[in-house]
């Protein structure tokens, strides 16, 4: 599939749930919806950030587009998993080297090592349970449960 091409809006039907963040920089126009308001860097900026991807979320959950709920929802995974990593790994670098080219294309550590942990960064901490906060508010509301259980029973995906 052309994901530059394809406009997840009109076709939610080539639309796959997925699982975690899959294709969270891919399926457009949401991505470019809502990449702009994504950010981690301080508490601060978290809290204002996860706010206004919540607001998204509820604001397709509104207009019954669960394509867009969902990707919302990944994007606050992955401000929760982002901010993590940051608060474990200085610098956000969790794997060591490039990646082999017999693994290009995989996901995961791409057969690398991970990098031992770096103390804790409190700031990326408190950042990453901020984001965690909305993205569980937003998997279990329940319009999205159900309108999650109505997408899949209608495409089967």
């Amino acid at each position: 599939m052309d994901f530059h091409q394809t406009d997840f809006r009109r076709h939610p039907e080539l639309y796959r749930v997925g699982k975690g963040e899959q294709g969270v920089l891919l399926v457009e126009p949401y991505k470019s919806e809502i990449l702009p308001h994504w950010r981690f860097r301080t508490p601060d900026i978290a809290r204002e950030s996860s706010e206004l991807i919540y607001a998204q979320f509820l604001a397709y959950l509104d207009a019954q587009d669960f394509v867009g709920a969902d990707m919302a929802r990944k994007f606050l995974q992955m401000g929760f998993t982002r901010a993590r990593r940051y608060a474990n790994h200085r610098g956000g670098k969790k794997y060591d080297g490039p990646v082999p080219d017999d693994k290009k294309g995989q996901s995961g550590a791409h057969g690398r090592a991970e990098l031992p942990r770096t103390p804790e960064d409190p700031e990326k901490a408190a950042a990453a349970a901020i984001f965690k906060r909305k993205w569980d508010e937003a998997q279990h509301h329940p319009e999205y449960v159900r309108q999650m259980a109505n997408f899949k029973a209608r495409y089967g995906k």
